[in-house]
């Protein structure tokens, strides 16, 4: 049975916060997160698609989010996208799979994976994620080749999903 207006609307609203953190990845714009939010639900509501579930509804809303944030840098043209089609796409699948339940325990395991790591690991993530530098730019300021960073790139990018994964495990129920 297809999700009720009012039901998908409480739903959206319950979860505002999470789906317009998923337009902020991309456009980094609080304002414009927001009006992407709007533009979200008033797509759930034009009666374009039926949700059969809570799950379905969350997942199209945040792919939904998403796509319109990179619709929107693409009508700036000068606006710098900050994370990699490619980092968009894992955060996508992770949260199209992610139970509710699970979101405050993978950021801690997250948190805790960072906390972890060396310093001079955090410090390449940093450039790269938090200050959206392109890996070009993070290998002139380590002074390094680029190939090198691509490779540590990838190499922190498979433990911190084992370090997350091993939490997550070793995580009470």
């Amino acid at each position: 049975m297809a999700l009720s207006e009012q039901g998908i609307l409480q739903r959206l609203m319950s979860q505002r916060d999470r789906i317009s953190a998923a337009a902020w990845l991309v456009v980094r714009d609080a304002h414009i997160a927001e009006d992407i939010f709007q533009n979200v639900a008033l797509k759930a509501l034009a009666k374009e698609v039926a949700f059969n579930s809570d799950g379905a509804l969350m997942s199209w809303a945040f792919i939904t989010a998403r796509r319109e944030g990179i619709d929107w840098l693409r009508r700036q043209k000068n606006a710098p996208v900050s994370l990699d089609e490619t980092i968009l796409e894992l955060l996508e699948a992770e949260w199209a799979s992610e139970s509710l339940g699970q979101a405050g325990s993978r950021s801690q395991a997250l948190r805790d994976c960072l906390s972890e790591l060396p310093a001079k690991s955090r410090e390449l993530l940093k450039l790269r994620y938090f200050d959206g530098q392109r890996c070009e730019e993070v290998a002139a300021s380590l002074n390094t080749k680029l190939d090198a960073i691509y490779k540590r790139l990838s190499r922190l990018h498979q433990a911190l999903k084992g370090c997350i994964e091993t939490k997550l495990t070793q995580a009470p129920s």
